[in-house]
């Protein structure tokens, strides 16, 4: 059964943070995508409690219940996992994170360097370069190029942006309707209940990250789809070329969402490198 916890931070915000229990071997904290409530998905408890691990999960500021912070980078968010790990009691852990989740995840193993054993990205953003490059391969780029003129260009973007369907390939959306069907349900309910946390997500994806890629001393797993409309598979090795001990997986045929398929796995490649490092 996942617990819910609102937590007291200690500069007075709330999180909403998730705990589903598992074996007390493992943990790992899940970063959720853009936008999604942070709330666990059926999938990933079902992977982590066949591989007894213990999955905890929140929301980022302004989703799913948590208290905004405006101005935040993505580097804050090693902050708030330290006070949600000591809350659970969780000394050391696994990070992963997909999309919107990736650069948060990675900001953790940057940050947290003594508490982190893993870290895995799926489809995860590479830091902006300000080059108009770093937008190529994305189908709709129109709220990162908003967010790149500041937070009420952003807030103009939503106010008329409409989904552009070409994003997703037909594996996408054959995931979407099958297996990570609650994924396609809470992004949905998220976009509209919480819109601010995506603004202030892009508007953090453009900004400096409060840490650099080479702070990332543990094992890093880069996963990415080839046919990714949304993520182009030239932000995995940005990220590659970035991390000090990183591992790339390429997945020829998958887009931004298919890549889930890819959880399992990753789960037990962070088992792996857990119990070589306890070794």
């Amino acid at each position: 059964m996942v617990a819910q916890r609102d937590l007291r931070l200690a500069d007075g915000r709330t999180l909403r943070a998730y705990d589903a229990g598992g074996g007390p071997a493992a943990a790992l904290v899940w970063h959720h995508g853009s936008p999604q409530s942070g709330a666990p998905l059926p999938p990933l408890l079902e992977a982590a409690a066949r591989r007894g691990i213990r999955l905890v999960s929140y929301g980022r500021p302004s989703y799913g219940g948590s208290t905004p912070q405006l101005g935040r980078d993505v580097g804050s968010a090693a902050g708030d996992v330290a006070q949600i790990a000591d809350a659970f009691g969780l000394e050391r852990f696994a990070v992963m994170g997909a999309s919107g989740g990736g650069p948060h995840a990675l900001a953790c193993a940057a940050l947290l360097p003594d508490r982190i054993t893993g870290v895995v990205c799926l489809a995860g953003l590479a830091p902006y370069t300000g080059a108009s490059e770093w937008f190529d391969g994305m189908v709709d780029p129109g709220g990162l190029r908003a967010a790149v003129e500041g937070r009420e260009a952003r807030v103009r973007h939503e106010e008329a942006a409409e989904f552009d369907e070409r994003s997703f390939t037909p594996e996408d959306y054959d995931a979407l309707a099958g297996t990570w069907a609650s994924l396609a349900e809470d992004a949905g309910h998220a976009g509209a209940a919480w819109p601010d946390g995506l603004i202030d997500d892009d508007v953090a994806f453009v900004r400096s990250w409060g840490f650099e890629l080479e702070q990332v001393e543990a094992p890093a797993l880069v996963v990415q789809g080839g046919a990714d409309r949304v993520i182009p598979p030239a932000h995995a090795d940005q990220l590659v070329r970035g991390c000090r001990h990183p591992e790339l997986w390429v997945r020829p045929h998958d887009g931004h969402i298919s890549i889930l398929a890819a959880v399992p796995l990753a789960m037990d490649w962070l088992r792996r490198h857990d119990e070589s490092s306890a070794a």
